[in-house]
C-alpha cells in the first residue's frame, strides 16, 4: 500500500475530465493537479515551447513525494512526452494509448475521427498508434484551435451559438465520412460531450483521453502494488499559474464539489532547465 499522491497536469481545466475519472476509479487516492491556466493553450505553440512546459509542470508535481503522474494534456502527450518518459523516478502516463485502445476496440466500421490541438494532429501519434493496432482503419482528424479558449471561458452548452456553430465547422468534414467512433483527442473536450454528442450523432462513440487513462492508471497502480489503503481518507490540491477564484468557480461546477479553498497559485517560472 502507498498513501503518496498521484499527479495530474494540464494546461488549464481540461485535466479535470481526467482527475474526475480518478476520483471515481482511485476513491482513495490524494490527488495534486496542476492547471497551467496563466499560459493555455499550449496546442498552438512550438514544439521547444511546450517541451519547456512540460518539464516545468513535471519539475513542479515531482517536488512532492509523488507515485506517478498523469499527463492529462493531449499536445504534451503527443509532442513532448518522449522528452519526459522516464526521466523523474516515477510512473508517467499519457493519454494517447488508452485513447486508441478504446477507440479500436469501440469501431465497428473501422473509421475512426480524432480531433485536437493542432500541435496534437500535426504530431501524427494518435494516427500512427491507431494503424499499429488496425492497419485497415480509416483516420479522418482535424485540428481545432478555438475549442479550448471556448472551453476555458465557459462556453461549453447545447443553445450557445459559438460552440454550437465552432463545432459545425470543424466536425461536418469528418461527420460526412461517416466515422462510427470519434477520439476527443484533447482533455478539454469530454466538456463538451453534450454539444458534440448531439452534433454527431447516437450512432457514434466518443472516446474521452481522460477517462480511459484513469482506468489505466488504475491497473498500473494494483500491478506495482502501489495502491493508496483502502478506506484511506483522499486529499486533493489543486494549483494554477493564473486567477485562483476563476478556475475555483469552474472547477466546483465541473467536479460537483467546492474546491475553494483547495486551490493555490504557483510561479512555474521557477523551474527551469
Amino acid at each position: 500500500m502507498d498513501n503518496r499522491p498521484v499527479g495530474v497536469f494540464d494546461s488549464g481545466l481540461g485535466g479535470l475530465t481526467a482527475v474526475r475519472q480518478l476520483m471515481e476509479v482511485l476513491p482513495n487516492e490524494d490527488i495534486i493537479y496542476l492547471g497551467d491556466t496563466g499560459r493555455v493553450p499550449y496546442g498552438g505553440r512550438s514544439k521547444d515551447t511546450i517541451v519547456k512546459y512540460a518539464k516545468q509542470d513535471m519539475a513542479f508535481l515531482t517536488s512532492f513525494d509523488i507515485k506517478a503522474i498523469v499527463v492529462a494534456c493531449g499536445t504534451v502527450s503527443t509532442v513532448a512526452f518522449g522528452e519526459i518518459e522516464g526521466k523523474y523516478g516515477v510512473p508517467i502516463i499519457g493519454v494517447v494509448a488508452p485513447a486508441v485502445k478504446k477507440a479500436v476496440e469501440a469501431t465497428k466500421n473501422r473509421k475512426i475521427g480524432l480531433i485536437g490541438t493542432v500541435a496534437s494532429i500535426n504530431s501524427k501519434a494518435y494516427e500512427k498508434l491507431i494503424l499499429e493496432s488496425m492497419p485497415e482503419a480509416e483516420i479522418y482528424s482535424t485540428a481545432c484551435p478555438l475549442l479550448v479558449p471556448l472551453v476555458e471561458n465557459g462556453r461549453i452548452n447545447r443553445g450557445d451559438i459559438m460552440i454550437e456553430t465552432a463545432v459545425r465547422e470543424y466536425l461536418e468534414p469528418i461527420k460526412a465520412m461517416g466515422v462510427d467512433t470519434l477520439i476527443l483527442g484533447c482533455t478539454h473536450y469530454p466538456l463538451l460531450n453534450d454539444v458534440i454528442g448531439h452534433y454527431m450523432g447516437d450512432g457514434v462513440s466518443l472516446v474521452s483521453p481522460g477517462a480511459e487513462t484513469a482506468y489505466y492508471v488504475k491497473r498500473l497502480l494494483e500491478e506495482r502494488d502501489i495502491s493508496a489503503e483502502r478506506g484511506h481518507n483522499a486529499k486533493y490540491r489543486y494549483y494554477v499559474t493564473d486567477s485562483v477564484d476563476g478556475f475555483s468557480g469552474a472547477a466546483s461546477m465541473f467536479l460537483s464539489k467546492d474546491v475553494s479553498g483547495e486551490v493555490r497559485k504557483v510561479d512555474l517560472s521557477v523551474y527551469e532547465d
